[in-house]
């Protein structure tokens, strides 16, 4: 028996007591396993996140609100950047303290466009402690898949501990799942055949998650 095969009957002896009928699967069928793992305080699911992305090489840092402008500006000043992307619903306030050009982004903007452009801010969805991910769903503050893949550079927020749980099914129920769902776990890597690891293929070479608290 293939894995392929193991899995696909996990899936139908789950399947086998729902209903034939329109019943939405939330309801249809039982979700009564674990939602977590242990029991946590917010503050040890918020250091279990840091832990976690730390281990996937994202840079993590940890700040308030009146001091997260000026990290924003550090981090882009260590960068070099000359331009930063913008979703359209992106705080404001979360740029003030930079004089790198912002760069909207536009329905039309070629990858070669958005190439050029080093670095982009963007808030999250929610972020996951278990496994160390960052989940984005394309809100405002968040913008369009695209503008998180193509520059090199990634500076997430993540509101703590509003925004952080502690396990993948906690998350689930938070997200919805017609939305465009972008699953971050440190920076773009893959290896090749030799296990040569290269980062920045798929996405983002360098991740900076700011965990931001009072928010």
């Amino acid at each position: 028996m293939s894995g392929r095969d193991r899995i696909l009957g996990r899936v139908r002896r789950a399947l086998a007591g729902a209903p034939e009928d329109d019943t939405p699967y939330e309801q249809a069928v039982p979700r009564d396993y674990d939602r977590r793992h242990g029991e946590r305080s917010a503050a040890e699911t918020v250091d279990l996140l840091a832990e976690n992305l730390v281990d996937y090489r994202a840079v993590v840092h940890r700040c308030d609100v009146a001091g997260l402008p000026a990290l924003i500006a550090h981090l882009l000043g260590e960068r070099d950047s000359t331009g930063v992307l913008v979703p359209p619903g992106l705080d404001e306030a979360w740029l003030s303290a930079t004089a790198v050009e912002q760069v909207a982004d536009r329905a039309g903007a070629t990858p070669h466009e958005l190439d050029r452009v080093d670095s982009v801010v963007t808030g999250c969805a929610v972020a996951i402690a278990e496994t160390g991910t960052i989940v984005l769903d394309g809100s405002p503050d968040q913008g369009r898949r695209r503008i998180t893949l193509v520059p090199d550079h990634h500076i997430c927020v993540v509101r703590v501990p509003d925004q952080v749980v502690s396990s993948v099914p906690e998350a689930l129920e938070r997200l919805v799942p017609a939305r465009p769902l972008t699953w971050i776990s440190g920076p773009s890597a893959t290896s090749d055949i030799e296990l040569d690891r290269v980062e920045g293929v798929h996405g983002p070479r360098t991740l900076e998650v700011v965990l931001v608290s009072g928010a």
